[in-house]
C-alpha cells in the first residue's frame, strides 16, 4: 500500500513538472525572464524581429527519488536553435556535472543522485549556449535555479525533552500543567507536511493536550498526591494535520503532583503511658509522642500543646523541630505521696493551614498521656521553711535559739536526726540537739563582733544518713546595752587669754557601739571631780551633743596654760551606762580678731602627744629596724667566718726575703736569740749522738753550752710527709675539677750557690753529721764580724771534747 502511494506521488509530481514545462514553452516568446540573453544579429533586431534568448522557467525536482533511471528535471533551449545540432549546451555551478547532467544537443537536464530537501532546498546553476564549430557564446551566460520539491519524509520530533512538569493536587479540571512542542523538518510552505497536531496516547484518563498548542491540562479534579504522586503521560505529534498517511513522533512527559495541606495530623494511638521518679528535677523529659501527617514538607510542620488545666500546671510540651515530635517534660516538682498518676491531654495542630481546605475538617488531633510517678526514698523536708532566728547577745551558753523541724516525706516516715554543717560554723558558736532539732548557743555572743550568723542545718534519716537535706539558717544577734558611750575623739580645744564669759569653745559628740531599737539618747554633765570648776561650763544640747563655754573673764598662760575638763556621758540604757572623757583646753595668745597666734611650749608638747595607736606603730617600726640591724650583723659575721675558713684552707708557700743585715756582732737586741734557739730541738740531736753531756730534762748551764753545732737539715727516715702530700694532692684535685678559676698551685725552683763557692754553706739543709764532726775554725778568717761566732762554736767544741774524754 505504501509503495502504491509513493508511486502515485511520483506520477503526480512528474505530471505537475510536465505541465509547468508546457507552460514555459508556451510563454517563452512573450515572457522575458531576468536570465534571457540577446541574439548576435543586430540587423534583425533593427528590423523589428522578436529578440532571441534562453527559453526556460524555474525548475523543480522532487526529493528522495528512488528510480533506477536519471530523473528528468527540465530543458533549456535557445530560440536560435534550429535543431541541426550546431549549438552546444553546457551548465556550471552547484552540482553541475555530478548531480545534474545536461544533453549538449537537446539541452535536457537530468538529476543523477537522490536529493534531500532538508539538507539543501535549491541549487544555483549557470547555462551557456556555444557554437559547436567556433565555441563562441551565442547567448550570454544566464543563471537559473533548481528547487528541490518537498515530500512528507520527516516525522515530527520533540527536541526539548525530557519533559517534567508539576501540578498541585486537588487542582480543578483544566489546570494548565505545561506545554510541549514538536518540530517537523518538512517545508511548512508546501502542502501539509509540516502541519502538526497533538494527542494523548497514554494517561488520557487524568490529562488532556491541546491539539494545536500542545498545552497539557488536568482532566480530573481529584488528583491526590498521597495516592499517586507522579504520572507518565505519552504525547504524540502527527504531521499532515493528522490526516491519513501523516508521520508522527511521541514523547513521555513526567508530571509530578505537588503536595497541599489537605491532611490533618493524626496520633497513631489514643493513649500513651510514661513513668518518672518523683525526684526528677524540673525540666526532665518524660517521653515523646508524635502525630502522623500524610503531607510532606512544611505541610507536616506542627505544634503541640497541653489542653487540660492539670497538665498545664505540672507538665510542659515542646516541639522538636527536627523530628516534629512532642517532648513532654516536668514543669513542677512531682510528689508520689500527693498524687501517683497524672493524666495529660496533648493536642497536635498544623502550623500552616490552607484556607481552601478548611471545609475538609479540623486540622488538629488529641491524645491522652498518662504519667505514673514512681516512689523513691526521699530525704527529710524542713517544715516550715522559715530560715530566720533571733537571740539576745547576753544569752547564756546553752540558751535555746530556736527549733528546726524536718519530716520524712515517704510513707515509712523514718525518724530524723539533725546536725550543723561545721564548715559554716567553724568556731562552734551554736549546737543542735540531734533528736529535737533545738539550736542552742555554744559560746558567749557579741553583737558588736558579729551581728549575723549564717549556718547550715542538716536533716537526715536516722537509719540512712545518705538521705540528707540542707537548710540555710540566719541567726540575728539582738543588741543589749553592754557598751558605755565614749567621746567620739580625744577632744582638744584652744581658748584665747582674753576670752569672754559664755564664749563657745568646743562642741562634743559621743559614739556608742550598741544599737538600741529606739535609737540613742545621751546625757552630758561635768564629772563629780569637776564640780569646783569655775572656768568652764557644759551645756547639754539635747541632740546627743554638748557645748563647752567659758565661764570667766580672761585667762593667764603664765599661771596655767592647760586645763583638763572631765565630762560624764550617760546613755539611755537599759541599763544606763556611762563613761568619763577628758577635754583638753589650751590657753593661747590671740590677735585682736581672735585668731590664735601662739601657745606655750607645754601646749605644743601636749598637742604633739601621740595617740596610743601612733605610739604602737612607732614602736613597731623601731623594732623592725633593730631586727634588720641584727640580721645584717649576723649575716656579716657569718660571711666573715666563711671567708676565714676559706683563708685557712688556702695554704700557700711563701718565700720572704729580708735585706736587713742587722747591727753586727755586738747587736744582741735586734733579735731574740732564745726564740731562734727554740726552733731547734738540741736535746733530740744530742740524744742521737749518744754522747754524755747533760741528761734529758736537765737545763743548760749557760748560753754557750746550748750553742752547739748548727744543725744541718737532713731528711730523717722517721719523718712523715704524708700530711703535706695529701694536702697538696687534695688541692690539685680541687683545682682540676674547678674550671672557672685559675689554679693556685705553682711550680717553684730554688737554686743554691754550688760546689765552687769559696765559702761553704751554713745552711742546715746539707747538715748530715752531728756538731762534733764539724770544724768551725775557718770562721776566724771571715773577718771581725764572724769572730764572735767562731769563738762561741770553738768554745762549745772544746767543752764537748772534754766531756767525751
Amino acid at each position: 500500500m505504501a509503495k502504491g502511494l509513493q508511486g502515485f506521488s511520483w506520477t503526480m509530481l512528474l505530471l505537475f513538472c510536465a505541465i509547468q514545462e508546457l507552460g514555459a514553452w508556451a510563454m517563452h516568446t512573450a515572457v522575458e525572464g531576468p536570465g534571457l540573453g540577446q541574439s548576435g544579429d543586430p540587423a534583425l533586431l533593427a528590423g523589428g524581429r522578436v529578440k532571441r534568448g534562453w527559453v526556460w522557467n524555474q525548475f523543480f525536482v522532487v526529493e528522495e527519488y528512488t528510480g533506477t533511471e536519471p530523473l528528468y528535471v527540465g530543458k533549456i533551449h535557445s530560440d536560435s536553435d534550429e535543431g541541426d545540432g550546431s549549438i552546444k549546451y553546457t551548465i556550471s555551478g552547484e552540482g553541475a556535472g555530478t548531480i545534474f547532467l545536461i544533453d549538449e544537443i537537446t539541452g535536457d537536464i537530468h538529476a543523477t543522485e537522490r536529493l534531500d530537501r532538508e539538507q539543501k532546498t535549491f541549487y544555483t546553476l549557470r547555462a551557456q549556449a556555444r557554437d559547436r564549430q567556433t565555441d563562441q557564446l551565442l547567448e550570454p551566460e544566464s543563471e537559473f535555479i533548481i528547487k528541490v520539491q518537498d515530500i512528507n519524509d520527516s516525522e515530527p520530533r520533540f527536541l526539548e525533552g525530557p519533559y517534567i512538569g508539576s501540578v498541585a493536587e486537588l487542582s480543578p479540571i483544566g489546570t494548565s500543567v505545561m506545554q510541549v512542542m514538536a518540530s517537523d523538518a518538512d517545508d511548512p510552505t508546501y502542502g501539509s507536511s509540516a502541519r502538526v497536531v497533538y494527542s494523548v496516547l497514554e494517561g488520557e484518563q487524568h490529562f488532556t493536550v491541546d491539539s494545536k498548542t500542545g498545552v497539557i491540562r488536568t482532566a480530573v479534579a481529584d488528583l491526590d498526591r498521597e495516592t499517586q504522586d507522579r504520572y507518565e503521560v505519552v504525547i504524540r505529534a502527527t504531521d499532515m494535520a493528522g490526516q491519513l498517511g501523516g508521520l508522527s513522533g511521541s514523547t513521555t512527559v513526567t508530571i509530578v503532583v505537588t503536595d497541599v495541606n489537605d491532611n490533618p495530623p493524626r496520633f497513631p494511638q489514643k493513649m500513651y503511658q510514661f513513668s518518672i521518679v518523683e525526684t526528677a528535677p524540673v525540666g526532665t523529659a518524660i517521653g515523646r509522642v508524635k502525630a502522623e501527617d500524610s503531607d510532606v514538607g512544611e505541610n507536616t510542620d506542627m505544634t503541640y500543646q497541653v489542653k487540660d488545666e492539670e497538665g498545664v500546671e505540672m507538665f510542659k510540651v515542646t516541639t522538636d523541630s527536627n523530628t516534629q515530635e512532642a517532648v513532654i517534660s516536668v514543669q513542677k516538682p512531682l510528689d508520689y505521696e500527693s498524687k501517683k498518676v497524672h493524666t495529660v491531654v496533648v493536642e497536635a495542630l498544623n502550623k500552616f493551614v490552607d484556607p481552601r481546605f478548611v471545609d475538609l475538617g479540623t486540622f488538629r488531633d488529641q491524645t491522652i498521656v498518662r504519667v505514673s510517678v514512681l516512689d523513691v526514698d526521699e530525704p527529710p523536708e524542713f517544715r516550715p521553711p522559715s530560715n530566720l532566728m533571733e537571740v539576745q547577745e547576753d544569752a547564756h551558753v546553752g540558751s535555746v535559739v530556736g527549733i528546726v523541724t524536718a519530716l520524712d516525706p515517704d510513707t515509712a516516715n523514718h525518724p530524723v536526726r539533725y546536725a550543723i554543717d561545721r564548715s559554716t560554723d567553724t568556731e562552734r558558736i551554736f549546737d543542735i540537739d540531734a533528736n529535737t532539732g533545738a539550736i542552742v548557743t555554744g559560746k558567749v555572743l557579741d553583737r558588736e563582733t558579729a551581728g549575723w550568723h549564717n549556718i547550715t542545718v542538716l536533716a537526715m534519716e536516722a537509719d540512712n544518713h545518705s538521705q540528707v537535706s540542707r537548710a540555710s539558717l540566719r541567726i540575728r544577734i539582738l543588741d543589749v546595752n553592754d557598751n558605755p558611750p565614749e567621746l567620739a575623739t580625744p577632744y582638744e580645744a584652744a581658748v584665747c587669754e582674753d576670752a569672754k564669759p559664755g564664749q563657745l569653745i568646743q562642741t562634743i559628740s559621743v559614739v556608742d557601739r550598741d544599737e538600741p531599737q529606739s535609737g540613742h539618747r545621751f546625757y552630758f554633765t561635768l564629772a563629780p571631780e569637776a564640780t569646783n570648776n569655775h572656768h568652764f561650763s557644759l551645756l547639754d544640747i539635747k541632740d546627743n551633743t554638748a557645748a563647752v563655754h567659758t565661764q570667766r573673764m580672761g585667762f593667764n598662760r603664765q599661771e596655767q596654760d592647760v586645763y583638763l575638763l572631765p565630762i560624764l556621758v550617760v546613755d539611755s540604757g537599759p541599763p544606763a551606762l556611762s563613761s568619763t572623757g577628758t577635754l583638753t583646753i589650751r590657753i593661747c595668745g590671740c590677735d585682736s580678731n581672735g585668731a590664735i597666734q601662739s601657745c606655750n611650749s607645754t601646749a605644743y608638747v601636749m598637742s604633739a602627744t601621740l595617740s596610743p595607736g601612733a605610739l604602737i606603730a612607732l614602736l613597731v617600726c623601731i623594732l623592725i629596724l633593730v631586727v634588720l640591724v641584727l640580721l645584717i650583723l649576723t649575716l656579716k659575721r657569718h660571711h666573715k667566718s666563711h671567708l676565714t675558713s676559706e683563708d685557712d684552707e688556702d695554704m700557700r708557700d711563701n718565700v720572704i726575703k729580708y735585706n736587713d743585715e742587722g747591727g753586727g756582732e755586738q747587736d744582741t737586741e735586734a733579735y731574740d736569740m732564745s726564740a731562734l734557739r727554740s726552733l731547734y730541738d738540741f736535746s733530740e740531736i744530742k740524744g742521737g749522738d749518744g754522747g754524755g753531756g747533760p741528761g734529758e730534762g736537765v737545763p743548760s748551764r749557760n748560753p754557750a753550752s746550748e750553742l752547739h753545732a748548727l744543725p744541718q737539715w737532713v731528711q730523717s727516715p722517721d719523718l712523715d710527709f704524708s700530711v703535706f702530700r695529701d694536702y697538696i694532692c687534695k688541692k690539685v684535685e680541687q683545682a682540676d675539677e674547678d674550671l672557672s678559676v685559675p689554679p693556685y698551685d705553682s711550680f717553684q725552683t730554688y737554686a743554691f750557690e754550688g760546689s765552687d763557692s769559696p765559702v761553704p754553706s751554713l745552711s742546715s739543709i746539707n747538715t748530715w753529721s752531728s756538731g762534733s764532726e764539724q770544724d768551725f775554725s775557718y770562721l776566724g778568717v771571715w773577718g771581725p764580724r764572724f769572730r764572735q761566732l767562731a769563738a762561741l762554736y770553738a768554745g762549745r767544741r772544746g767543752e764537748e771534747d772534754s766531756e767525751e774524754s
